[in-house]
């Protein structure tokens, strides 16, 4: 997998977390010559993964605690954007992996 493809998963990765979550736009990719760039942008995917989880489990406790103004319709949504979310993030995670062994089995 080369890093331009790489690039273009996380991109993905992005837009669906950034329209997962409300925000109106995801954070842009820095610049491929920034050494930093790859592990901000996998940093903040994995953070949105997070957020979501964790918005998720406080709706689900809000609406079996009975709080008003939690419907089960939001709850159904927000755990299924978490589940979408972390789904993808196995798969990144996987092509990653799959990546990095293709990488230690090239001969030089």
């Amino acid at each position: 997998m080369s890093t331009t493809q790489i690039e273009g998963v996380l991109a993905q990765m992005q837009a669906v977390a950034g329209a997962a979550g409300g925000s109106e736009g995801a954070a842009p990719i820095a610049d491929a010559g920034d050494e930093s760039a790859f592990a901000g942008v996998l940093k903040n995917s994995l953070e949105r993964i997070n957020a979501l989880q964790n918005l998720s489990g406080e709706q689900k406790r809000a609406f079996q605690a009975g709080e008003a103004g939690v419907e089960l319709h939001e709850v159904m949504i927000a755990g299924q954007k978490a589940s979408i979310a972390f789904e993808m993030g196995v798969q990144v995670r996987n092509r990653l992996v799959n990546a990095y062994k293709d990488v230690m089995n090239m001969q030089v």
